[in-house]
């Protein structure tokens, strides 16, 4: 079933019906109170309704505890990727300082610094894609959205999140996207 960005997926409940995870109880059942499990108060950051957070069919709904481990991952994870940012363009700044016009240098040694810059502006690429994945997973997180997937709306699942906390695909839809 597909949902638009922002909605939620259904899931069955212990009695076999299908339930929007909008509607879900908390995980510790019944009515937690104004800060309690599910409300997302307890961390800022976190949406302030954690059953809007999408689970795949199956799965048990996100715990403030388990967002709040993810979010710090990530958080972390943004803060070495800025350093390695600052990093890789000090030392692009270099090469190309370096570089100059190449004069006195024999074929070897310019095709050798062609080669140093196109390295350098590689990882530069990769490590502000990695900062802009990073950005987006945690602005899903404050708004609600993370967990669902970005093409079909369904869940992605808990244990892929955990392992690749940025993921914005369902296996489905990321093998499908790998095959184009």
């Amino acid at each position: 079933m597909a949902h638009g960005r922002g909605q939620t997926a259904t899931g069955p409940t212990a009695s076999g019906t299908a339930t929007s995870a909008a509607h879900r109880e908390p995980a510790g059942g019944g009515d937690p109170g104004p800060e309690g499990p599910g409300t997302g108060g307890e961390a800022p950051g976190l949406p302030s309704d954690l059953t809007s957070v999408v689970v795949r069919a199956g799965e048990s709904p996100w715990t403030a505890e388990e967002l709040a481990t993810v979010r710090a991952e990530l958080e972390s994870e943004l803060a070495r990727i800025r350093r390695d940012l600052e990093n890789l363009q000090s030392s692009i700044a270099e090469v190309l300082r370096d570089g100059g016009d190449g004069a006195g240098d024999d074929t070897a040694d310019t095709g050798s610094k062609a080669y140093e810059r196109e390295q350098e502006m590689t990882l530069l690429g990769n490590t502000r894609e990695s900062l802009f994945q990073t950005e987006h997973a945690l602005a899903r997180i404050a708004d609600g959205t993370y967990g669902g997937c970005e093409s079909c709306g369904e869940g992605i699942g808990k244990l892929r999140l955990q392992a690749f906390p940025r993921a914005t695909l369902c296996v489905s839809c990321k093998q499908r996207q790998e095959r184009r």
